[in-house]
């Protein structure tokens, strides 16, 4: 598992103009929780940035020097790059609410389906 771009171009999402989010995530080579993650990850932007995103996958066993460069001190850890400011959340991306509101992404309210 080496660097994966994804874009994600189905319908519109919540976010007006997510075609400028780069997000980076990294893993630990093929191990459950980092496949995980990347499920997470990919269904959760899927839904809410619909319109455009970039997630990098960055196993930290073929590139330990990125890792090292940005710090990582576990994995896996998802690292939004851009727009600033910069945010990161560690662990398998289950909690969907929790990394919406981490990214300051819109989360809409039970059953309303409003922001």
């Amino acid at each position: 598992m080496s660097s994966d771009v994804v874009s994600a171009t189905d319908e519109a999402g919540e976010i007006s103009d997510p075609a400028n989010f780069v997000l980076r995530l990294y893993v630990t080579g093929a191990t459950s929780k980092s496949s995980r993650a990347i499920s997470n990850a990919r269904r959760i932007f899927d839904r809410h940035l619909a319109g455009g995103y970039e997630l990098q996958i960055v196993d930290i066993y073929q590139e330990p020097l990125k890792a090292r460069e940005h710090q990582i001190v576990a994995a896996p850890t998802l690292i939004k790059v851009s727009p600033a400011p910069s945010r990161r959340v560690i662990g398998d991306l289950s909690d969907e609410t929790r990394l919406l509101k981490a990214f300051g992404l819109v989360v809409p309210h039970a059953g309303d389906g409003t922001p």
